[in-house]
C-alpha cells in the first residue's frame, strides 16, 4: 500500500483541490491497482478542513500541535499503521500531477525529492517571481527539498526516525538524515507539483516566508 500524507492547518479553501489531485494520481494504471490511502493530519484546525476531508473519504488523524513536523509525522505514523510500504508527502495548498506516484516508484530509490512550480504569482508580482526563478534549479540533479513533493520508502523512513517535530524545515531535516545514513536519493525535476505562493503561509519560516523575504533581496 502507498500512503500519501498531507499536514493541514486551516486549509478548507485549498484542501479539496489537493485531495482531488491525489485521487487522480492513485488511478494511474502503472500502480497496478495497488491501494493508495491519503492521510490528512488536521492540526489545530478551526475552519472547515475536517468537513472537506470527510467529504473526500480520506483517513484522518487529529492533533493540536500547531507544528507542521508533528503533523507530517502523525500522518506518516497512521499510514505505516495501515501498512504503507511507500510514503508520499505533499501539502494542502499543492496539487500533484496525475503521474506523481507512479513516477516516484519508477525510480526504485529509497527517497525521491521533487520540484515545485508556482502557478499564480499575483500576490507577489514579477520582481519576486524573477528573483525566485533566478535561484531555483528546476532540473534533474537539483538539491531542493520540498515536503510538497517527497517520497520515502517506509523501511528507510522508520530506520532514520521519521519527521521531527519541527515548526519548519522538517522535510530538509529528514532528507539530511537519510542522506547521512546512505539512502539512495533521486533528485528529479519531473513530475513537478504545483504549489501556492500565497502571502498567508501556515508554516512560519517555511516556503511561504521564503517567498516573502525575496521582496527584500537587493537587486
Amino acid at each position: 500500500m502507498i500512503g500519501v500524507i498531507v499536514p493541514v492547518h486551516d486549509e478548507e479553501r485549498l484542501l479539496a483541490a489537493c485531495l482531488r489531485s491525489i485521487r487522480r494520481a492513485a488511478r494511474d494504471r502503472r500502480l497496478h491497482d495497488e491501494e493508495v490511502v491519503a492521510v490528512v493530519a488536521l492540526d489545530a484546525c478551526s475552519d472547515g478542513s475536517a468537513a472537506v476531508a470527510a467529504a473526500h473519504g480520506v483517513d484522518v488523524v487529529a492533533l493540536d500541535a500547531r507544528c507542521v513536523g508533528a503533523a507530517r509525522a502523525a500522518a506518516a505514523r497512521r499510514a505505516l499503521e495501515l501498512g504503507a510500504r511507500w510514503i508520499a508527502s505533499t501539502d494542502a495548498d499543492s496539487r500533484v500531477p496525475a503521474d506523481w506516484l507512479a513516477a516516484q516508484l519508477a525510480h526504485a530509490a529509497d527517497v525521491v525529492c521533487g520540484t515545485v512550480r508556482i502557478e499564480d504569482w499575483r500576490e507577489h508580482g514579477d520582481l519576486v517571481r524573477l528573483r525566485y526563478e533566478r535561484g531555483y534549479r528546476a532540473a534533474d540533479g537539483h538539491r531542493h527539498v520540498h515536503g510538497a513533493n517527497l517520497g520515502i520508502a517506509a523501511d528507510r523512513y522508520l530506520a532514520c526516525g521519521g519527521f521531527g517535530p519541527l515548526r519548519c524545515g522538517e522535510d530538509q531535516d529528514l532528507v539530511d538524515r537519510l542522506q547521512h545514513d546512505g539512502a539512495r536519493i533521486v533528485w528529479t525535476a519531473s513530475p513537478c507539483v504545483v504549489t501556492s505562493a500565497r502571502r498567508d503561509p501556515r508554516a512560519r519560516g517555511g516556503f511561504g516566508d521564503f517567498l516573502q523575504d525575496l521582496a527584500g533581496v537587493p537587486a
